[in-house]
């Protein structure tokens, strides 16, 4: 299903000016309010920012949830890491980076795009997740994990009118609530990302790159091979070089 709400963004003239100005103040915002340290505010700001998916019927919110919700864990994630920097410079750097994402990739249609969008959120929330939450309950933990890996899934599987998006979805939702719960035991960090954020992120870019080959007739046996070998060898490195004994639980 499409967004039931678009941007309307302006090619050319002042009022492409006024849009890139007006785009711009939500990354510079969010970035005094963390310096400021109102970190609830700057995340309040976020969500705020999205208040148009409410201005509709209810029935539609949840589609306008599900469509809007990769933009919302990338702007959410953003704060949380402009909060951990410590660094006026790298709060900025982060600023910038939230401001490439509302004006180059947040706005992409085409796939390459929308498969970057799915990523790049899927990876921002989860390490966002495990840097703030790594001791929280494995409950919760698991959940969460699960639910960013479903939007992420369901964000790429729509660009291609799949007709088991949902199905497909909820598959690897849960496939990453499971790696969440059974790594969350024994949770480890390679410097500041977590080991089910890097196996997540590794294998869902693998599987993605192969549904598309696939859906564009241009998946041969050679390639698959050489993907899934590819994929495998990094969960094996990741798992075999792990140091076991330095976890938390």
């Amino acid at each position: 299903m499409r967004p039931l709400l678009r941007t309307i963004k302006p090619t050319s003239g002042i009022a492409h000016v006024l849009h890139l100005a007006l785009v711009l103040v939500l990354p510079a915002a969010v970035f005094i309010l963390v310096r400021l340290n109102f970190v609830q505010l700057a995340l309040a700001m976020i969500v705020l920012s999205k208040w148009r998916m409410f201005a509709v019927r209810p029935r539609f919110w949840a589609a306008n949830l599900r469509a809007n919700a990769i933009d919302l864990m990338v702007g959410l994630s953003i704060v949380v890491f402009m909060n951990h920097t410590g660094s006026m410079l790298f709060e900025a750097g982060w600023a910038l980076v939230y401001a490439v994402w509302l004006l180059a990739i947040k706005p992409g249609t085409t796939v390459p795009m929308i498969t970057a969008q799915a990523f790049l959120g899927q990876l921002a929330a989860l390490s966002a997740l495990y840097l703030t939450w790594a001791d929280g309950p494995v409950y919760g933990l698991t959940f969460l994990t699960g639910l960013f890996c479903f939007l992420a899934a369901r964000h790429f599987l729509d660009t291609f009118e799949e007709p088991y998006a949902k199905m497909l979805a909820f598959v690897w939702g849960y496939f990453g609530a499971a790696l969440a719960w059974l790594l969350s035991h024994w949770l480890l960090f390679y410097g500041g990302v977590a080991q089910p954020t890097l196996l997540l992120s590794t294998l869902g870019y693998g599987l993605a790159v192969l549904y598309y080959l696939d859906h564009n007739d241009r998946l041969s046996k050679g390639v698959r091979r050489q993907f899934i070998f590819i994929m495998l060898a990094i969960v094996l490195v990741v798992l075999a070089f792990s140091d076991w004994g330095d976890k938390v639980v």
